[in-house]
């Protein structure tokens, strides 16, 4: 059943009652009548919360599908989304995969360069875009030519694009007959892109379906839950463990900043009972109440559940950490990609916060295995490369055959990423496969360095990456982002990695802030640019 018969069910069963609320704590001045764009005056606070019911969720969805459709779109035709997270965001989307065609959703850090790539990698044929992005848009608008409509939401419409909201006020609300089956493509997704520029992942509804049903079956979503959504939706990890929501039909509320004054008051006030974080987010929190900046006995929180961490490793110590603070929480971890649709091809499972720091055994409906460089598995706790199989596989790379073949084989997705299995069966993540560092001929796993130091009192994040040794081939290099208000030196790192084996101990230390994408990943090739400006092969294979 495609996903969008989800939504006309849920408009028809719960039609009046709230299903998304966007709060925007960092809105300062909108320049607009606000009631032509039912948003509330902001409060002393200078903040703004706006709320769409199911039905209206599903009318807009209908309104945007017949628009497009009375425009020339037809099945297959591609539209790319350049949003802000927002109350339309989800919609939009859902108005797109209505017509048949495909959401193309657009990160919105892409520079020119980037969205030019992607909007003809994908072979957009209409993108829609808010205004945090027309200087960008201004600046490709002619170099885009396939692109042959460009559709503006928000306030200050560029000459060059068409209002989405004069176009689709005056469309039917009724459903369009398009026939949407499975098998059929829905959307595009693209690769973090850290190593490059990323890669289009194609999607069929058939995974888009499989991703509510892995998700509801792993965190047991109610009608009386409300999921907290942060990060960005042009994401598959957000939107995905949001579907499990969406699939029970209770409310999700997008906030608009990371904070962690402002997640406590979206949980408070909007009694959250789920919330997705990152990493940085979690520990920032954590600091937060450390340092007295947050009360917890300020905050109504005794509805919230669940805390759930995805998109990279979770260190062990922040997890004890935070059930010092949370005791009462279910805790989970998923483990995913995009191409692999987001959310638990493998999880830990709230039943097993013994094995933190696992990411657990396979998510619901899927097979895994830990394969040598033949694909054969290894032997347990061995390490070998983490591949994984069910619906929610991409169907490929699109209009890119040679790296699908790299990374399809069999039915199986090969992650990319280093994994080992003990003895009860859960997989623990050693390092992605491109970031082990090989140095005197022995594999070292930054991963098991990182969550190392972050048991240091005065470390936030950290990363360890290679760097060129003419000796070793490669030296171990901890670049440290230190806690507000703490201090420490190399000498006295160098002095805690002291009970690390010698040749794990870091040789280089550096003091900076450590750089994550959206989603949460350190962005080591930056590191790695930044601190050895060439090739680490290269410059391993040269002559001296």
């Amino acid at each position: 059943m495609p996903i969008t018969e989800i939504l006309s069910r849920n408009a028809a069963l719960y039609g009046e009652e709230i299903s998304l609320i966007e709060i925007n704590p960092q809105i300062r001045e909108i320049k607009a009548n606000w009631k032509d764009y039912g948003l509330v005056e902001p409060n002393p606070e200078k903040r703004y919360r706006r709320e769409m019911t199911w039905r209206e969720f599903d009318d807009k969805a209908n309104r945007f599908a017949n628009f497009l459709l009375g425009r020339g779109l037809e099945k297959g035709h591609k539209v790319g989304i350049l949003l802000m997270n927002c109350l339309e965001w989800l919609p939009i989307y859902f108005g797109v995969l209505k017509t048949g065609a495909l959401a193309v959703p657009l990160n919105y850090r892409y520079t020119e360069e980037e969205i030019i790539y992607c909007l003809d990698l994908a072979e957009c044929d209409v993108l829609i875009f808010g205004p945090e992005f027309t200087d960008r848009v201004v600046a490709i608008k002619d170099k885009i030519p396939n692109v042959k409509m460009k559709l503006f939401l928000g306030v200050g419409r560029p000459a060059f694009a068409e209002s989405y909201y004069a176009l689709t006020a005056c469309c039917s609300s009724i459903a369009p007959k398009i026939n949407i089956t499975d098998d059929d493509d829905a959307a595009i997704y693209f690769s973090s892109g850290t190593t490059g520029f990323p890669k289009a992942i194609l999607h069929s509804h058939r995974a888009l379906m499989f991703s509510c049903e892995v998700e509801m079956n792993h965190h047991g979503q109610t009608r009386a839950d409300n999921f907290l959504c942060i990060p960005p939706l042009y994401h598959t990890g957000a939107k995905m463990h949001w579907f499990g929501s969406f699939l029970a039909g209770s409310r999700a509320v997008l906030l608009r900043g990371v904070s962690p004054e402002w997640i406590f008051k979206a949980v408070s006030r909007e009694q959250i009972t789920i919330v997705w974080l990152l990493v940085p987010w979690a520990q920032d929190i954590l600091d937060a109440i450390e340092r007295g900046e947050i009360k917890l006995a300020d905050y109504k929180l005794e509805q919230w559940r669940l805390m759930h961490i995805g998109a990279q490793p979770v260190p062990p110590s922040l997890i004890k950490r935070w059930k010092k603070y949370f005791p009462d929480h279910a805790y989970d971890t998923n483990y995913g990609l995009s191409e692999s649709i987001g959310p638990g091809c493998v999880h830990l499972g709230v039943e097993n916060i013994h094995k933190v720091g696992a990411i657990g055994k396979a998510g619901y409906g899927w097979d895994v295995k830990i394969a040598d460089e033949q694909g054969n598995p290894v032997k347990q706790r061995d390490v070998g490369e983490l591949c994984v199989k069910g619906a929610g596989v991409m169907k490929c790379y699109y209009r890119n055959p040679e790296a699908t073949a790299e990374i399809l084989k069999d039915g199986w997705l090969y992650t990319g990423d280093m994994a080992r299995m003990d003895e009860d069966g859960f997989i623990y993540l050693v390092d992605r496969k491109k970031d082990v560092i090989i140095t005197g001929g022995e594999n070292i796993y930054p991963v098991q360095i990182e969550d190392f130091l972050r048991t240091h009192e005065a470390i936030k994040d950290v990363a360890v990456i290679g760097l060129p040794d003419q000796r070793l081939g490669e030296i171990v290099a901890a670049v440290i982002e230190l806690k507000p208000g703490f201090a420490t030196s190399e000498k006295e790192i160098k002095e805690f990695c002291g009970a690390l084996p010698r040749y794990k101990r870091p040789r280089k230390i550096i003091f900076e802030k450590v750089p994550r994408n959206p989603t949460g990943k350190i962005e080591k090739p930056k590191l790695r640019e930044k601190y050895y400006g060439g090739s680490l092969v290269e410059a391993q294979t040269e002559s001296h």
